[in-house]
């Protein structure tokens, strides 16, 4: 018979706290698509086609993967937000 576990198990590397903590990206595309947001229409509309086509959670996914990117260029770049370059 097996020994019930004590301890927790190791989390992965992709949930550890930090920079590749995925809640708050995935919070803000949820909040994104689901409520009226202002300028960002072109991020919005297109994850909307995302999820007409691929269904809402892989449109969550895509979204929260794009404003990832987006945050990644911004810190390495040192640029403010550009919403229309940010749809393409």
């Amino acid at each position: 018979m097996r020994r019930p576990r004590t301890e927790a198990r190791p989390r992965r590397a992709d949930y550890a706290k930090g920079l590749t903590n995925r809640g708050p990206l995935q919070k803000a595309a949820n909040v994104m698509l689901t409520k009226p947001v202002k300028g960002c229409s072109q991020l919005k509309s297109w994850a909307m086609r995302i999820k007409r086509r691929a269904g809402t959670n892989k449109a969550k996914v895509a979204l929260a993967r794009r404003l990832a990117v987006i945050m990644h260029r911004m810190l390495a770049d040192g640029a403010p937000f550009n919403a229309a370059a940010a749809a393409t």
